[in-house]
């Protein structure tokens, strides 16, 4: 059975039934083939998805199916057939709502992974699913949306003497995940730029578009976080996974992918702390800047207390005042007003008080 929608749609389903939950990322599903060994490489689109049945009669060839866009339902449950993958397989690769995972259908492995985007023009972040399966001598990649991470990973296949033309799909399957990963330090790295700009200003110019930008970020690294947290996971379990299918020598590699996304978990967490104290920084600025304006305030009427006073006294409408008959009363009123005002300003301008 086949459908499309959103998650709801799945309810009441059998299992294995294929249905798409997920945005439409793509106008057109996009496929391309990249088969390979060490004397010989072809890489290209695919018109029509039988063609991918060439390369899979050539054991002697490794090869690489990507597909860009996962609206096309018909595809994937097409694709699975030719590959006799397990329609769950199926199901989960068509549900983008997926935690990071592995699983082991002892012909193949399974797993799914989140590759985070960084919208320039936004400045937002996009959460993309990735699935791979992979199995003795093919892999399959499941993508929403054609992007250029793994552009990198394609550009090494033009090296003949590259270890990717030399080994197995395995290998293969761990040079994705460490693009995934790297992308991670990408991303991270933008982050850790505009946050150091936006420490700079914290102190001296705190403003109410400062916190939004800090809540913000808060909640990208919330978005970071449920998505690597998860990927430690995944590449553990490839590491323990008791499969054939994953080479001793590409253990290794994986070990070294672990540890990347061990450092991305800290540096996620680092950020975190980051934010959440420059939200505390945030609210002492404002206290501060509050407190600098409520002094001169108090200063300023402090001064004026006294003035006010002989102003109030002499304000009186009593008939028997011998200042107001005096022909120098205004300025030596004035006088002293002046010198109370500037006696107290020295003073409190030595007690560093202004």
């Amino acid at each position: 059975m086949v459908v499309s929608g959103r998650r709801g749609s799945q309810i009441g389903l059998a299992p294995g039934s294929l249905v798409h939950v997920g945005e439409k990322k793509v106008e057109e599903v996009v496929i391309r083939v990249l088969a390979y060994n060490s004397e010989k490489l072809v890489d290209k689109k695919l018109e029509k998805l039988e063609e991918c049945l060439e390369f899979k009669n050539h054991p002697d060839l490794n090869f690489w199916i990507n597909v860009d866009g996962l609206d096309r339902i018909d595809i994937i449950e097409k694709l699975g057939s030719y590959f006799n993958i397990h329609p769950l397989t199926l199901e989960d690769v068509l549900n983008t709502r997926q935690r990071p995972k592995t699983e082991d259908y002892d012909s193949y492995i399974y797993s799914i992974l989140k590759m985070i985007l960084l919208d320039p023009k936004k400045e937002e972040l996009t959460i993309d699913q990735v699935s791979i399966i992979f199995g003795s001598n093919y892999i399959l990649s499941f993508q929403e949306r054609e992007v250029d991470v793994f552009d990198t990973v394609r550009e090494r296949f033009e090296n003949p003497a590259s270890r990717l033309r030399k080994s197995g799909v395995d290998y293969l399957a761990y040079n994705l995940i460490d693009a995934v990963v790297d992308n991670y330090f990408l991303i991270l790295e933008r982050f850790g730029d505009d946050i150091e700009y936006l420490e700079e200003g914290l102190v001296t110019q705190p403003r109410p578009e400062t916190l939004r930008t800090i809540q913000r970020y808060k909640r990208d690294m919330i978005i970071l976080r449920k998505s690597v947290w998860p990927l430690r996971e995944l590449i553990n379990g490839l590491q323990r996974v008791e499969s054939d299918l994953i080479k001793e020598t590409t253990r290794i590699y994986l070990r070294d992918v672990y540890d990347h996304t061990i450092q991305v978990i800290d540096t996620v967490e680092d950020f975190r702390d980051i934010l959440s104290s420059m939200v505390d920084v945030y609210l002492s600025s404002l206290s501060y800047r509050m407190n600098e304006v409520m002094k001169v305030l108090t200063i300023i009427a402090t001064i004026f207390i006294p003035l006010t006073f002989i102003v109030g006294i002499y304000g009186m409408n009593f008939k028997f005042m011998p200042e107001l008959e005096w022909h120098w009363g205004y300025p030596a009123v004035m006088l002293v007003m002046t010198f109370l005002a500037v006696s107290m300003f020295i003073y409190f301008k030595k007690r560093r008080w202004v």
